[in-house]
């Protein structure tokens, strides 16, 4: 099959472009012909760039004419849309319609809904603008606290609702959970063209057979992962180091908490690449997912379990889908150190229970999160698509 992946990069290398990354050798690996035509956000230099592709973020000629001839050049019979945002814009869609190509477009966040992409104001877990106008998000500043970044994403999302390209120019939406979808028809999108496929792990790391010696945190050092209250909540939590990795906006906050409270069992590794993090996870005892937005999907969750891991989330969202609570892990109230603390505190306590539950979690990463299992379903939606279409 001849398969074009368009993807929009982020400045920082993260889970959706590993999924992204992912895919594309899949894809390659089961002999399909995949070109890929990408950008990234590094090419936005200076103040000049930046105005323009916030005026351009709801519609892009520039782009489209480059999606254009390369379509006619490749040829493909599917066209996967990853993230368009900001530089690529749902122009795309046009496009892909004009030449007969049939569009899968995967939801990686809710940016098509929510200006902000993570139903998410103030640090907690809003979902306003999924049936109503999305221009709420403009008094609140919902996009980076900035109004007229708000004002310009919320007109972005208000022109393709009121055009229903959602509805009319995409073939087949991808959601990574039942519970992404469920919040997509919610918004409005229609329930009978969003297929349920989640990311996957590849390659395999296999499963770490140690006990493990510390807990770990791999992500955005940010309020929307709930890092503050996991770092609150090990305050009270004897016997086992908390390992973080990553970086993000509140690091100068975790260190300042380190400092006050003089949490020694608290070290921050920093970023590191996958094959570190891995690594990473194979000599911790579990793996800590304390997130306070609708995550669509939790790419280190399905990296746990890979390991034969036990995770501890939050009762939330598509976590709480992912994690059988005394199963594969513990689920917390979010947002609650003292539950967070606790269920840690019993999983450091209970290392026999512990084990078995990384047992449970690497049969489910066989069951559901391997390339084999994602690549029959993606094969099957791209077919629907292509018949679809015709």
């Amino acid at each position: 099959m001849r398969v074009l992946q368009i993807h929009n990069r982020y400045k920082i290398f993260g889970g959706e472009d590993v999924a992204v990354k992912s895919e594309y050798i899949l894809l390659k690996k089961n002999n399909n012909e995949v070109d890929f035509f990408w950008v990234t956000n590094k090419d936005i230099y200076g103040v000049k760039a930046k105005i323009k592709t916030a005026i351009n973020v709801g519609y892009s000629q520039k782009y489209s004419k480059k999606l254009s001839n390369r379509i006619k050049d490749f040829k493909p019979e599917i066209i996967h849309v990853h993230n368009f945002f900001p530089l690529l814009t749902p122009s795309i869609y046009d496009i892909s319609r004009n030449l007969g190509v049939p569009v899968i477009q995967t939801l990686h966040n809710y940016r098509i809904v929510c200006p902000g992409a993570y139903l998410m104001r103030n640090g907690r877990v809003c979902e306003d603008c999924l049936t109503a106008s999305a221009y709420r998000s403009v008094i609140h500043g919902c996009y980076r606290e900035s109004r007229i970044g708000s004002f310009v994403l919320a007109n972005m999302v208000q022109r393709h609702r009121k055009r229903e390209t959602w509805k009319n120019k995409v073939n087949i939406f991808i959601a990574l959970t039942q519970f992404s979808k469920n919040k997509f028809i919610l918004a409005g999108l229609p329930s009978e063209r969003i297929h349920v496929k989640p990311n996957f792990i590849y390659p395999d790391p296999g499963m770490e057979k140690c006990n493990g010696k510390y807990a770990l945190f791999v992500g955005r050092i940010s309020r929307e992962k709930g890092i503050l209250t996991l770092v609150r909540a090990y305050e009270k939590i004897l016997g086992i180091t908390l390992k973080i990795i990553g970086d993000g906006p509140l690091i100068e906050d975790v260190n300042k908490i380190k400092r006050e409270k003089n949490l020694y069992n608290i070290e921050l590794i920093g970023k590191r690449d996958r094959k570190e993090v891995f690594k990473f996870m194979k000599g911790a005892s579990f793996i800590l997912f304390p997130s306070e937005c609708f995550e669509t999907f939790g790419n280190v969750c399905a990296e746990a379990f890979s390991c034969g891991k036990p995770v501890v989330a939050s009762r939330l969202g598509s976590l709480a889908e992912m994690v059988e609570d005394g199963v594969t892990g513990l689920l917390f109230e979010p947002g609650n150190s003292d539950d967070l603390a606790q269920k840690v505190q019993w999983l450091i306590d209970h290392p026999n229970v512990c084990r078995r539950m990384g047992k449970n979690a690497r049969q489910v990463f066989l069951e559901k999160y391997t390339a084999e299992k994602n690549y029959k379903i993606l094969m099957n939606i791209y077919q629907k698509a292509i018949c679809g279409n015709k």
